[in-house]
């Protein structure tokens, strides 16, 4: 047998098979060909993103938007004010709930990026990236944790087990050990990156390191992997939206793994997941970009407003605006700021909105196509 699956999954998977898999579990021509496939998308997408002049526009925008749909694999739920409204807000007035999370999934994003400039894949990646989205101060689960994959839902199954993950002392140290050495030595385990970005997932979710927030720490991973081999200059895959879209897939597919053997169908779904968000992506950089060509376009032909270009810049880091963004960055002083807002909102540029007092200016061409 090319993989030896979990025999009984209501006991710690303490065999789970150390990487790397056997070729003949890849080394398939429909998986190839979507290789091809979603290399092509990938690659037209990172050629697009170095076209932009101002990178902050599409990060903090698309990113926003990876957080909000990675949170909601997991039923963290908010919405598009919500969310928008708080990442405009000073960092001191901090949000709680659902959002405070998708927050934190986007600091997330930022932090391994940064961490990884640096360094390699090492434990310490992992553990920062879960103390950040869990806002839990441990790291690798003990021993002692009785972890169990339950079925969710309300069929006839929900509250089952479906899976444990291997549980122990020292053993789930061993395997991450082996997943970082797989992922990071590429003369030793030569495969290609996105196959190995696959590959690492199933993995780690399968270690299931820590008592929470394994799934969105994992698919962060997805995303700073691209970036790590250079696949990506930024974190701007919007990958969890074709999660959230066939989430049964998802989590069929890692199933399938551990109790069939069955990596074929789990390959194909991560690459075409790599390369149906690449094209989505991709086309949002483009209405982005066309958005934000005739705004400028409107504000120079109305002949009314300093700086069109630094303005126009500012109002697409983020859907929403407030002064004190404008003034911070030393664009303009408060009252030409208000007086130059409240002009874009009479042009129908932007929409004024009052929320707790506080005014608020809402980019509508960006923020529909972030919604879309």
């Amino acid at each position: 047998m090319a993989y030896v699956i979990n025999p009984d999954r209501t006991k710690p998977w303490n065999g789970l098979p150390e990487l790397p898999i056997d070729k003949i579990l890849y080394e398939d021509i429909d998986i190839y060909r979507q290789l091809g496939d979603s290399k092509a998308a990938l690659a037209r997408l990172q050629g697009r993103s170095i076209a932009i002049p101002n990178q902050a526009m599409l990060i903090n925008s698309i990113s926003l938007q990876e957080a909000k749909a990675s949170s909601a694999v997991e039923n963290i739920f908010t919405t598009d004010d919500e969310l928008y409204k708080a990442y405009s807000e000073n960092p001191a007035n901090e949000p709680q709930g659902p959002t405070k999370e998708i927050l934190n999934y986007r600091k997330a994003l930022w932090m391994g990026y940064d961490h990884l400039k640096q360094h390699d894949f090492d434990e310490n990646y992992f553990v920062k990236m879960y103390r950040i989205v869990s806002q839990f101060s441990d790291g690798i689960r003990n021993p002692i944790a009785q972890v169990y994959i339950k079925e969710g839902g309300s069929g006839p199954n929900a509250g089952t087990v479906f899976y444990t993950p291997p549980r122990g002392k020292g053993i789930i140290e061993a395997k991450l050990h082996n997943l970082l050495e797989f992922l990071n030595d590429d003369k030793t385990y030569p495969l290609d990156p996105l196959l190995k970005m696959a590959i690492g997932h199933f993995q780690f979710e399968a270690i299931h390191p820590f008592r929470d927030g394994n799934g969105r720490t994992g698919r962060i991973f997805n995303i700073h992997y691209l970036t790590k081999k250079g696949l990506l200059d930024y974190p701007i895959l919007f990958l969890s939206r074709y999660i959230i879209d066939n989430k049964e897939e998802y989590y069929g597919g890692l199933a399938g793994i551990t109790q069939r053997g069955s990596w074929k169908k789990w390959l194909l779904y991560m690459l075409k997941a790599v390369e149906v968000t690449a094209n989505i992506t991709y086309y949002k950089i483009n209405d982005i970009i066309s958005a934000k060509d005739a705004i400028l376009e409107a504000i120079i032909d109305d002949n009314e407003i300093s700086r069109p270009e630094s303005l126009v810049d500012a109002l697409f880091t983020q859907p929403y605006t407030k002064v004190r963004h404008l003034t911070d960055r030393k664009l303009f002083a408060e009252n030409t700021v208000r007086k130059y807002l409240d002009k874009l909102s009479d042009m129908g540029i932007l929409e004024k909105r009052i929320m707790q007092g506080n005014s608020y200016y809402l980019n509508l061409e960006l923020y529909r196509i972030l919604s879309e």
